[in-house]
Parts: structure tokens; sequence; C-alpha cells
């Protein structure tokens, strides 16, 4: 009996492939929906290392521009009211608003620092916001992935227990197929939660970072105007 079992069980095909081709069609669903999730999650992580490399690449040359002693107008003339990068725009929207603030005869309209802090604090939300799309999706997978294919062992061990039952039978061969099925759901589960939690954390640290960075400089540039205004 132990010779046949073991005979049957070699014959099972136990790779990944005919794992997912026994499943259930419940059981299919959610390890489809599970990798696509993971390819979903990676395409999000690299995407945000790419930026974020990027982002601060562009701060670090602007940041040596912005300190070289070149005049600020030449350097707004110079990157333009819309430029591309990040610390450029929040320059830019400082200094379009800085021109804005002077009246024709030279003097300054009332409140005009005020406005400035104003004018790079919304070119700073929507930097961040920038910087931070996408990562909500991956605290979603990170969050939710692990219970949606413990759902689906869940379904694959009482698909199990039902075959068991179906041909009262408990040897291994019978039973090891659905259970192997079932920690398969659980596998991928894990494969794209791990990942998106690490990457989660460690992009919104970056992105904070980053963030902090456009702050201080517009704290840096607002303090440079405002000698200017009370001069």
């Amino acid at each position: 009996m132990e010779a046949e079992t073991l005979a049957l069980a070699q014959e099972i095909d136990f790779s990944l492939w005919g794992l997912f081709a026994r499943a259930t069609f419940t059981v299919k669903l959610v390890m489809i929906l599970l990798i696509v999730a993971s390819f979903w999650s990676w395409s999000i992580i690299i995407q945000k290392l790419i930026a974020y490399r990027a982002a601060r690449a562009e701060a670090e040359v602007f940041d040596r521009a912005f300190w070289s002693g070149e005049p600020l107008d030449g350097l707004f003339e110079e990157i333009g009211v819309q430029p591309d990068g990040s610390s450029q725009k929040i320059f830019a929207a400082g200094m379009t608003e800085w021109r804005r603030s002077h009246r024709q005869d030279g003097g300054l309209i009332a409140g005009a620092q005020s406005r400035i802090d104003r004018s790079m604090d919304v070119a700073i939300n929507k930097e961040a916001e920038a910087l931070q799309k996408g990562l909500p999706v991956l605290a979603t997978v990170g969050s939710t992935a692990p219970f949606v294919g413990l759902f689906g062992t869940v379904m694959g061990i009482m698909n199990a227990f039902i075959e068991i039952a179906e041909q009262q039978n408990t040897n291994l061969a019978v039973v090891a197929p659905g259970i192997a099925e079932a920690l398969l759901a659980t596998g991928l589960g894990l494969l794209a939660a791990i990942p998106a939690v690490i990457f989660y954390n460690k992009l919104s640290a970056d992105s904070d970072r980053i963030v902090a960075g456009y702050e201080a400089f517009a704290d840096e540039f607002a303090t440079i105007l405002s000698r200017q205004l009370d001069s």
C-alpha cells in the first residue's frame, strides 16, 4: 500500500505551473490577482527609484547654480517661467510672485513676503504630491496581499477536504496536491506583500527627505528676498 501511494505521489506534478493548473477557479483567480499586484508594485518601485534619483540629482545641480553667485534675475531668465526641474519650479514660483509684487513705479505691493511664501508652498505641495503618487498602491498591496493569499489558502484547503470526502481516501497522493495548491496562494501573497512593505517604507522616507530639501531651499530663498524687501 505504501509503495502504491509513493508511486502515485511521484506521478503528481508539483511544479508551480502544475499546482496552478490543478487549482480551482477561485484559487486561480486569487493567484492571478496576487501576481498582477506583485508586478504592479515592482513597476511602481522601479519608477520611483528612478524618479527620486533624478530629483536628487536635479536638486544638487540647481543648488550649485543658485549659490554660484549669479544674480537671481539672471538665473530666472535662464530657466524660464515653467522649468522642468522640481527645485527650479519652486524657485520660479517665488521669482514670479516677486516680480508681480512690484508696482510700475518700482515700489512693492504690501504683503509681498506672504504671497511669495504661499506661492512656493503651493509649488512644494505639487511636487510632493507627484513624488508620493503610487505609494498608496504599495501600502495597499503590502497590507492586503497576505489576507488575499490566506483567502486562497482557505478555499484551497476546503476544496482539498471536499475531495478527500468524495474519494474517501486520506493517503498522501490525495491530500498533498490540494494542500500544496492552497499553500501556494499564501506564498504568492507574501511574495507580493513583503517587497511592497519594504519599499513603501524606504520610498516614503526618501520622499520626505526630498520634500524637506525643497522646504529648506524655499526658506533660504525667502530669507534672501526678505532682506531685499527690508533694504
